[in-house]
């Protein structure tokens, strides 16, 4: 019967998925425009959705949050935290969340200013992305986690803060750009 019960949940579970990604008119089924990360320690974005395209930037943070912003079969646009846009091959990239820290940031016990710090999170840090609650984010690092104002990491979509897409124009109501500093030419 336990057995029955498992194999019936892992089939709901495997359909669920699926569904989810068949939402979407896209090459993956995924809605555009979404957040994903970088899979890999190394990887070239391009002027376009081929091999045959220059590469215009070598990414070297393995993690990095980018926004996909088209997708092309097998390819993905995407912008990271610095604003640069390439394209890059899907198996590049992962469907983990993480968010980049712009600036210096606290990390709290709880989502209260006046909460205590449990951690600092250094201009540049790359954190995953646990959930969001009422304007203010749960963040992982190195065992720490820790709670940071949403308005504070680059990474989130409205629909993590609980907003429809429609409530804002821009990522940029989100949270700020930073100076580019994750990728080398």
């Amino acid at each position: 019967m336990i057995f029955l019960r498992l194999a019936l949940m892992i089939c709901v579970l495997t359909m669920s998925g699926q569904a989810l990604a068949q939402e979407a008119d896209t090459p993956s089924g995924y809605p555009v425009p979404r957040f994903v990360s970088l899979k890999v320690s190394v990887a070239y974005g391009r002027e376009g959705p081929s091999q045959d395209h220059q590469i215009i930037w070598r990414y070297v943070r393995e993690g990095l949050p980018l926004r996909v912003t088209a997708e092309a079969p097998g390819w993905r646009r995407v912008e990271d935290p610095g604003g640069e846009v390439t394209w890059m091959h899907h198996s590049l990239l992962s469907g983990r969340r993480t968010v980049f820290i712009p600036e210096e940031t606290e990390l709290r016990i709880r989502p209260d200013n006046d909460a205590n710090i449990e951690a600092i999170a250094e201009a540049g840090a790359i954190l995953d992305l646990e959930r969001c609650a009422d304007g203010w984010c749960r963040l992982e690092a190195q065992g720490h986690h820790g709670w940071a104002r949403a308005d504070a990491v680059w990474g989130l979509m409205p629909s993590d803060l609980g907003l429809s897409d429609a409530a804002t124009d821009s990522l940029a109501a989100l949270s700020a750009p930073s100076p580019h500093d994750t990728a080398d030419h």
